[in-house]
């Protein structure tokens, strides 16, 4: 049993140099006297990264999705003639943020192929839709990576001591350039009408 307790002690005195000491200082002086105490602080931030496209609550999940109509005049049918969108949660267009603060960040649009009005040989092109960029909040509005016919693009964000911190309102238009068959072309993810943004840090 002492030979327990003499080990209990021994390590005991071998871990005060890894607990938190407090600093203080005694003074017994008679005339003037200045003693001091030293207080360590540290912060400790948590990697984040948070992308929002369309309605959302910052920095926090949220699951509703935003749809962008192109409602094209009969008289304009493919002459080129470009179509805003409508809809969004800035209508017309989106609010896209992406937050980070551990380096670089690649944002990327994902598109599953043409839209479709689920009928073979009714398809219009991903191609045909532009998106344009203005300010929100940020002094630099943040890029949208373009609508590819299939697959994925991407744009790399410009971090400032591994912060990026950018937001911007995101508009579309669809091109026109083509005669198509009359129908609702996407809408859906089973009529290719859902794009994916990714943004991804090291």
């Amino acid at each position: 049993m002492r030979f327990t307790k003499t080990l209990l002690a021994t390590a005991f005195l071998a871990a005060l140099p890894m607990m938190a000491n407090a600093e203080s200082q005694f003074s017994t002086a008679a005339g003037p006297s200045s003693v001091s105490a030293k207080l360590d602080f540290q912060v400790i931030v948590p990697r984040i990264l948070y992308l929002r496209v369309g309605t959302g609550t910052n920095l926090a999940n949220n699951t509703n999705i935003d749809m962008i109509t192109f409602t094209v005049p009969g008289a304009n049918v493919g002459d080129s003639s470009a179509v805003a969108g409508t809809g969004g949660d800035l209508a017309p267009g989106v609010t896209a943020r992406v937050v980070a603060n551990a380096g670089v960040v690649t944002l990327s649009s994902n598109t599953p192929g043409a839209l479709t009005t689920g009928t073979a040989g009714e398809v219009i092109p991903y191609t045909q839709i532009t998106t344009s960029t203005a300010t929100l909040t940020s002094a630099t509005a943040l890029p949208a990576p373009a609508l590819a016919a299939s697959g994925s693009t991407s744009v790399v964000l410009t971090a400032t001591n591994r912060v990026t911190n950018q937001d911007a309102r995101w508009t579309f238009n669809y091109l026109n350039n083509n005669v198509v068959a009359a129908g609702t072309y996407g809408g859906t993810p089973a009529r290719n009408g859902e794009v994916t943004y990714t943004a991804a840090m090291p």
